[in-house]
């Protein structure tokens, strides 16, 4: 079996819309789905060692999902946990004065999904990260928040999950 967690951003919470979404999806690929609440942890490292806590007590194969901050707590985590595959939205990468806590890519399956009308992470940041690993983008007509692109973001997502659970 595999467990498909979700982290959310800084601004969103464990179930919100695009969430819940995905969830669903995962779930009916045969996939367990959980989101991990981190309403009131700020900074992103708390935030990973949450993530590694929740992930330990995971008996099985871990798929990590993370949209903005929470791409970058996913991606930080990956490793740790023995993930089997990364799937993040708009993950936070590169920012501006954190330039050096973008994680190193680790070495599974990684998909980006970025919009192109971004105006809190760069498109750039997502580009430049997924040169680094040659990480599957997908460069939408979106915002940060990527609220008019759940289908196609579904889309994405089952498409990886299929090749990941094979």
């Amino acid at each position: 079996m595999t467990t498909v967690l979700f982290s959310h951003g800084q601004e969103s919470g464990p179930w919100g819309t695009k969430i819940r979404a995905m969830a669903e999806l995962a779930r009916g690929l045969g996939c367990t789905a959980d989101s991990i609440d981190y309403q009131g942890i700020a900074d992103p490292t708390e935030r990973v060692a949450k993530c590694v806590q929740v992930c330990a007590g995971v008996d099985d194969r871990i798929v990590l999902v993370g949209s903005s901050m929470g791409g970058h707590v996913a991606t930080a985590a990956a490793s740790r946990v023995g993930a089997v595959g990364l799937f993040v939205l708009a993950p936070a990468y590169f920012m501006e004065g954190y330039e050096q806590l973008t994680p190193e890519p680790p070495a599974i399956p990684i998909e980006i999904v970025h919009g192109w009308h971004d105006d809190v992470v760069p498109v750039e940041n997502s580009i430049r990260y997924a040169r680094r690993c040659s990480a599957t983008l997908h460069l939408v007509d979106g915002d940060h928040r990527l609220a008019g692109n759940i289908e196609e973001i579904n889309e994405y997502l089952g498409h990886f999950l299929e090749k990941v659970l094979r």
